[in-house]
């Protein structure tokens, strides 16, 4: 294999985590929001501008496509108030990810889980 088709492989990877933790983002959301603001399809306002900015900030993150999970993160580059919106979303579709999206909460887990084995494990100079 050349090493430029590498690249493009490791790119499109890097695309569709970026893809899949949008997902998981709006799919947490739209939980959050059929809960709390008793909507069914469609988000309300609040919450659609939450997604929108989460979406901003996740498609022009400094760290690319190999970012790491927000919590993760040494960089914080949502606003105090979005972050505490968005903690207060996570820590109420958590939990419920599991039984309405159980690929995308182990995905997102197992993620985390892993990038933090890395940086502990293997990333020691």
């Amino acid at each position: 294999m050349k090493k430029g088709s590498k690249q493009i492989i490791k790119t499109a990877f890097l695309a569709r985590n970026t893809e899949r933790e949008l997902d998981t983002i709006y799919k947490m959301v739209k939980i959050y929001c059929k809960s709390n603001h008793k909507t069914s399809k469609v988000l309300c306002s609040n919450c659609q501008d939450l997604f929108d900015y989460a979406k901003d900030r996740t498609v022009n993150c400094i760290f690319g496509d190999d970012k790491p999970e927000c919590s993760l993160c040494e960089v914080h580059c949502y606003k105090k108030e979005k972050r505490e919106e968005i903690r207060q979303i996570m820590r109420f579709s958590g939990p419920r990810m599991i039984y309405n999206h159980p690929i995308l909460a182990i995905v997102h887990v197992s993620r985390k889980f892993t990038r933090k084995f890395e940086e502990k494990y293997l990333k020691k100079t």
